[in-house]
């Protein structure tokens, strides 16, 4: 068995190289100085062989510090040192050519090393060009500003994208003069400033202006009073002054201009008016209602916000798709790949490693303990295995405990699993394992300590325990990673959605999804926690990560979402748009550059194409379908587009035999579409006016607004400010005991079970969310308006001398400016919650009649599935009559003669391609045409599905053969019909009771042998097989083509009622073995029951057999 290729990283060794060009005349007295990873003199033979360009190696060094502490450094860093050093550094572009000898050079590097440099000041700008997609990002966005006033853009790009210097770059050129700069991640303020002056510096115009701590003391870095007394010292210089400022959002959390605790700072963060704000990592905290009363206080011309997710933001409903730019792992494999190697700046994304997907199928390691499925609401899932209930837990105790020890010992011991060997382990040292819930990790994380292998990794649970907000668990745990890998060897992390997002584990190098995430933008957003680059230092060594790993052990799952992934990667194939070659080739474009792992049907690792990544989850798929007997809702789709469909197709459903009794009436009319108020596309979708019309009939006029409540507790805010707090929470539980609850309440009396507990549920939560949300809001904004008011009272007073105003007349001022803040704060709370009970009003009845429309539409459509099953259950009759390599969904109606096909389904071939091509109709009340869609069937699905079962029927043909212990009538289910099969059992015990009357009877070549009404065949090949196997049988006839032919044309004889039932019998008697062709038989399409019932068989028989 294959081990799982697995190479995590290369060893490296970090150079800086210096190399002149004697022939170019331009360069004399030039130097060249760059850094690699790669052996010195291949990296100048690749920048220097396209121009044919003679070189000469000046000198080469490790880029390690001297000073004993093994730290590495680039060649920016020393390009650094040279400019500091007054050394030219050649203009132009990204260039590493320095005005300097070689043998300067070289002492410049050693000094370099031998002192860990200066890297702080950086006293000159270093020229840039951007690159082709950072000059597009920064396009689109100057595009999109100058055409929309107060817009907002995101910009969606990997780490590594370079978006800092862009972002400066799009300040410049869309002529920003102020430009805020917020960040949830204070730790990257560095990247900002650095960027800032290696690009920009104050000869840009700019000035940066920041007092976070990590940029206090830095050269260059203004605190807001040194950047307001520089402009006092300009004076009236128009062009002085421009502003670049950062600060964190934990910062603008602190400062009472932003929050109800904070203390007085960034007050011109709040007063100021921005020409453009950015908001870096855009997805991180900032969901809150803290964040949004943060962000709402800025006052600013247009908003930028920068995402570091893999995938596109095609769902992000909050911009358009023109207000977006994507820089994709995609788009950065793609870059690494395609990178001009002869040129002079090292690549950008070389550091960035190679996603690989491994996917196992679990259920095969746990497959005895699964085979009878799991049972969910009473009803056995199509899918036995589904990961998350194979981790569920009852009392801190996994339900399947042994099969989670057999999960674990086979990912140690199977050869093909990721920790099986010593050197496998070597190159997981650090990993990632993804929960569905806290109670499935804490148990994992007691198995893991008790087991032989796992018991040598450090494991860190980073599941939190509710007690802390979000960010702080975020902190908590990513504090307790960081610091077991700096004392471990190897590690395992066990999470259930923290570090996630947000945070970079450079020694990660593999996930292990044991949750069974549906959503492909969280499925990557976890798979990319392993991406991060690292450069790994052992002892004096370095290894830089080549690629990271996902395990995952749910195929059908995994490649369903890499097959979206791959596709959403494309506008021509995202939303499910384009057909099925243009997305096979996207899958193909991402394998490129994300590896698939699969296993064969033998359980062989082998990397899978784009075909597989498609069939392997249709093959599934049509495994259950064909196990099923075709009675599989796999089968069928579009099911909601027959509410919109005319009457002929009802009609033409209604009349297959239903598997199940529908639960609900089938057949509906144009009232029946009015009542579940369908739309075109055959969805629910309540009209306003009925909403409305509904809700004056529940609720009337009665009031549900807590306005005493409100009142009340604005006055005990005002009079008592320490109890604010609890005040507010008495007014936020009156809200939902007695708003929310009436509201309810009220329609509940109306709806009564209509109104499912669920429901209930949901609207109470959203409800309650939203007062709640809106009772915080206002009062943080209330208490930042009141702060604010107090500070400019303060600043009066203080003034009072200069502005000859006396302290009454100023605190009269700011006393009614309170006073009219705390109107405010009572008013919008008021109205606020005024309209917060009208659109809740409607909310609950438009939740409840859609619920209920919901679920009658569901009953006819499972009713219509009942009905689409009684069709489908007919089509392994159909394949084993007529089937061969060619039956597809789009030829099945050219192999089956019509009137079969109507005996046994119980509808014409045109009715059934109107199910699935669809047609032109004419509409009975208007008498305009139209068109039926149909695709009431899922090719993909029933073309896999029929290959499925012609290979199963292939497959269990040979009937001589004793090892097999099922036969293909047990993948057909009975019909309609008179075509009930016969169990194999019963057939063995029939020809047993047979030989025990007539003994010898299968060792005589002249005794003959009659099925009057066949219906399989199996009873005449159970006596075929006797016969065949006979030893005086053999005796007479050695040769088995000459002892089958005998038996076939003089012993063996059957009749059967109808063409299907004749082909299907004569199908299984006949095809046992492909190389055998029996031409000469006795099988007859003959119904022999009317002649049995009139006492004429006899001579029927003799007519028919009369040689």
């Amino acid at each position: 068995m294959r081990k799982p290729d697995i190479n995590t990283a290369k060893s490296v060794t970090p150079m800086i190289y210096a190399y002149t060009t004697p022939e170019i005349a331009r360069h004399n007295g030039w130097t060249k100085i760059g850094y690699t990873e790669q052996d010195v003199e291949t990296r100048i033979k690749q920048q220097t062989h396209t121009a044919d360009v003679k070189w000469n190696l000046e000198w080469k060094g490790n880029a390690l510090f001297d000073d004993g502490s093994g730290e590495r450094f680039t060649d920016k860093d020393f390009h650094a040192y040279l400019r500091k050093s007054g050394i030219e550094q050649e203009s132009g572009k990204n260039n590493e050519w320095f005005h300097v000898t070689g043998q300067e050079s070289k002492i410049k590097f050693y000094d370099f090393r031998a002192n860990h440099g200066i890297l702080q000041s950086l006293s000159t700008v270093v020229p840039y060009q951007l690159r082709s997609e950072q000059e597009d990002a920064v396009d689109k966005t100057i595009t999109y500003k100058n055409d929309h006033e107060n817009g907002e853009f995101l910009w969606n790009a990997k780490p590594r994208f370079g978006k800092t210097l862009s972002v400066y770059d799009f300040c410049k050129k869309s002529g920003a003069k102020t430009v805020l700069i917020v960040t949830n991640r204070p730790a990257i303020a560095n990247s900002w400033y650095e960027d800032y002056m290696k690009f920009l510096g104050t000869e840009s115009g700019y000035l940066f202006v920041s007092e976070v701590d990590a940029l206090k003391g830095r050269p260059c870095v203004l605190s807001r009073s040194e950047y307001t007394n520089s402009l006092i010292a300009h004076g009236d210089d128009e062009n002085y002054g421009n502003c670049v400022e950062f600060v964190s959002l934990q910062d603008m959390k602190g400062s009472k201009y932003f929050s109800t605790n904070g203390i007085d700072k960034l007050r011109e963060v709040a007063e100021m008016n921005w020409d453009v704000l950015v908001i870096d990592e855009a997805h991180e905290g900032v969901d809150t209602y803290k964040t949004d009363v943060a962000f709402d206080r800025i006052n600013r011309k247009f908003t930028l916000h920068l995402s570091g997710t893999p995938f596109k933001a095609l769902a992000n409903n909050k911009f358009d798709d023109n207000a977006i730019y994507n820089w994709t792992y995609a788009d950065e494999q793609t870059a690494k790949r395609d990178w001009d190697v002869s040129s002079e700046e090292e690549n950008p994304y070389a550091a960035l490693p190679k996603l690989n997907l491994f996917t196992y199928q679990m259920s095969e390691i746990v497959k005895d303990e699964l085979q009878q499925g799991v049972e969910i609401n009473g009803e056995t899932e199509e899918y036995a295995f589904d990961l998350n209930e194979f981790f569920s837990t009852n009392n801190g105790k996994f339900k399947y405990d042994s099969s989670v020890d057999k999960f674990l010992d086979a990912m140690t011991l199977q050869e093909k699993f990721p920790f099986s060997t010593p050197e496998l382990r070597d190159e997981l040292k650090h990993t990632f394992w993804l929960l569905d819930r806290v109670d499935s990790a804490k148990a994992l994380a007691k198995k893991l300590h008790g087991h032989p292998v796992f018991k040598d990794y450090e494991i860190i649970l980073a599941a939190g325990d509710g007690k802390m907000d979000d960010d702080e668990e975020t902190k908590k745990s990513y504090d307790k990673v960081v610091d077991a890998i700096s004392k471990y060897d190897k590690t395992i992390t066990l999470s259930v959605g923290q570090l996630t997002t947000g945070i970079t584990i450079p020694e990660w190098t593999a996930v292990l999804m044991l949750s069974n995430v549906k959503s492909p933008a969280l499925y990557m957003q976890a798979a990319f926690r392993a991406q991060n680059p690292c450069l790994f230092k052992n002892s004096s060594s370095y290894a830089r990560k080549e690629n990271a790993y996902v395990f995952d052990f749910d195929p059908a799952r995994t490649l369903t979402i890499f097959e979206e992934f791959a596709n959403d990667l494309s506008a021509d194939t995202s939303a499910g748009r384009g057909d099925l070659e243009t997305r096979k080739e996207h899958i193909k474009e991402l394998l490129n550059f994300f590896p698939v792992i699969g296993e064969d049907e033998n359980g062989e690792l082998i990397e899978l194409d784009a075909e597989k990544v498609l069939t392997i989850p249709r093959k599934i798929r049509s495994v259950e379908v064909v196990r099923r007997g075709f009675m599989s809702n796999f089968l069928f789709q579009n099911i909601s587009q027959v509410f919109a469909a005319p009457q002929a197709v009802m009609d033409i459903i209604s009349s297959l035999e239903a598997v199940d009794e529908p639960k609900g009436k089938v057949n509906f009319s144009e009232e029946v579409k009015d009542d579940l108020s369908l739309n075109d596309e055959g969805e629910v979708d309540v009209p306003d006016d009925i909403i409305i019309g509904v809700t004056n009939d529940v609720f009337g006029d009665k009031i549900f607004a807590p306005t005493e409540d409100v009142i009340s507790t604005v006055s005990k805010i005002v009079d008592t400010p320490e109890t604010a707090p609890s005040a507010l929470d008495k007014l936020k539980s009156n809200t939902h005991n007695q708003m929310t609850a009436n509201i309810l309440a009220e329609a509940k009396n109306t709806y009564g079970s209509e109104m499912k507990p669920a429901d209930k549920r949901k609207l109470e939560s959203r409800i309650n969310g939203a007062a709640d949300n809106l009772i915080d809001k206002s009062f943080t904004n209330y208490t930042i308006d009141k702060n604010t008011i107090e500070q400019e009272r303060t600043d009066a007073l203080q003034s009072r001398h200069e502005t000859g105003r006396s302290t009454a007349e100023i605190n009269q001022e700011f006393d009614k400016k309170i006073e009219e803040a705390t109107e405010q704060f009572q008013e919008t709370l008021k109205t606020g919650l005024e309209e917060l009970v009208e659109e809740s009003k409607k909310d609950v009845v438009k939740t409840v009649e859609t619920n209920k429309r919901e679920r009658e539409k569901s009953v006819i459509e499972e009713g219509i599935r009942d009905h689409l099953r009684g069709f489908s259950r007919t089509i392994p009759s159909f394949l084993m009559a007529y089937g061969d390599n060619e039956v597809t969904l789009a030829t099945f109606d050219t192999v089956i003669p019509d009137n079969v096909f109507k005996e046994v389904t119980s509808i014409t071939l045109d009715q059934f391609r109107f199910l699935r091509d669809g047609g032109a109709y004419t509409d009975p009340e208007t008498g305009e045409e139209k068109q039926f869609e149909g695709q009431l069937f899922d090719p993909v699905v029933f073309d896999d599905s029929v290959k499925e079962f012609l290979a199963l029927k292939k497959k269990l043909a040979d009937y001589f053969d004793e090892k097999s212990v099922e036969d293909i009538f047990d993948y057909i289910p009975p019909q309609k019909t008179n075509q009930i099969f016969t169990p194999k059992t019963m057939v063995k015990k029939m020809v047993d009771m047979l030989e025990e009357e007539n003994p010898g009877c299968f060792d005589l070549p002249d005794k003959t042998f009659i099925d009057l009404y066949m219906k399989s065949g199996l009873y005449i090949a159970e006596i075929v097989k006797r016969l065949y196997q006979s030893n005086e049988m053999k005796r007479l006839y050695p040769d088995k083509y000459d002892r089958l032919q005998h038996i076939f044309e003089k012993q063996v004889y059957g009749l059967a009622p109808t063409e299907i039932i004749y082909k299907i019998a004569t199908s299984y008697i006949l095809g046992f073995d492909e190389d055998v062709k029996i031409t000469k038989h006795n099988f007859k399409q003959v119904d022999a029951l009317p002649y049995a019932k009139e006492g004429v068989l006899k001579e029927k028989l003799d007519e028919i057999y009369h040689d």
